[in-house]
């Protein structure tokens, strides 16, 4: 009975609530070191989502030319796709790298350019990519984000997610991607004061070297915050592509990360 209402609400939901759906990866090292098969099982694994946002493109030699042949492989699945991708990052000090968005042209249109976060660029080593998207006449902004590792304390950046909002206040923000940091964390309290909600709690998002007791997952790592006065979540979650390997080695080819999804309608 349970799965018969659920199955009516998600029918009613899709009719009177326009809804897309966000997929967030961070791609371990995506550039030339990517099969041709790889990008082939990464482009099966987005198609059904209408926006990608991708951590971890590789910055020099091989990062662009490895997004571009992801969207022309996607163009492939039967729907048209665009991109764009993020000049390197700023950071000096740590990895710069460089982010993109690949989107479904029908679904949903780019609104101007995507920019690289300015007024924090000297606080954050690999500061956020943003990019405004309009869906069914309503508009909303991704902010693509990968932290520096947990190691080094990536509190020590989000910490100015906070200021963000005002920063931006005409604009929807959904904040995506690696924070190398559980949505837990005292540092996203403010974020969750102003109201901003994760669509993911207590979800594992990395991947370990080896299983250990069934357990494949290492920590809570990837997610997206949302303000639920302007978004709706109706659906969220991860995808565990590496059950479909024979090994963790072998899945770790594609990224140490799963994809996380985010279906929702705003208001």
């Amino acid at each position: 009975m349970k799965n018969i209402i659920l199955i009516l609400f998600l029918i009613f939901s899709s009719t009177i609530y326009p809804q897309t759906k966000l997929l967030s990866w961070n791609i371990e090292n995506l550039g030339k070191s990517k099969s041709a098969a790889a990008i082939t099982f990464m482009a099966q694994t987005m198609k059904n989502y209408d926006i990608i946002a991708i951590q971890e493109v590789v910055a020099g030699y091989g990062g662009s030319p490895a997004v571009a042949t992801l969207a022309s492989e996607l163009n492939t699945t039967g729907e048209k796709w665009d991109y764009t991708i993020s000049n390197p990052t700023s950071s000096s000090a740590y990895k710069t790298e460089r982010y993109a968005y690949i989107w479904k042209t029908k679904s949903v249109t780019k609104i101007g350019r995507a920019w690289l976060e300015k007024k924090y660029n000297l606080q954050i080593d690999r500061e956020p990519y943003y990019c405004t998207f309009e869906y069914k006449s309503k508009q909303f902004t991704v902010v693509n984000f990968h932290a520096i590792t947990k190691s080094k304390q990536p509190e020590t950046e989000i910490k100015y997610f906070k200021f963000l909002p005002a920063q931006y206040p005409t604009l929807n923000l959904l904040f995506a991607g690696d924070f190398n940091c559980p949505q837990s964390h005292t540092v996203f309290n403010p974020l969750k004061k102003m109201g901003y909600q994760s669509i993911l709690v207590n979800q594992k998002t990395s991947l370990k070297k080896k299983c250990s007791i069934n357990e494949c997952l290492a920590s809570e790592f990837d997610n997206v915050f949302y303000d639920p006065r302007k978004v709706n979540n109706l659906q969220s979650g991860v995808i565990p592509f590496y059950k479909k390997f024979n090994t963790m080695q072998e899945a770790r080819k594609i990224s140490d990360h799963l994809p996380i999804w985010f279906e929702f309608s705003l208001n």
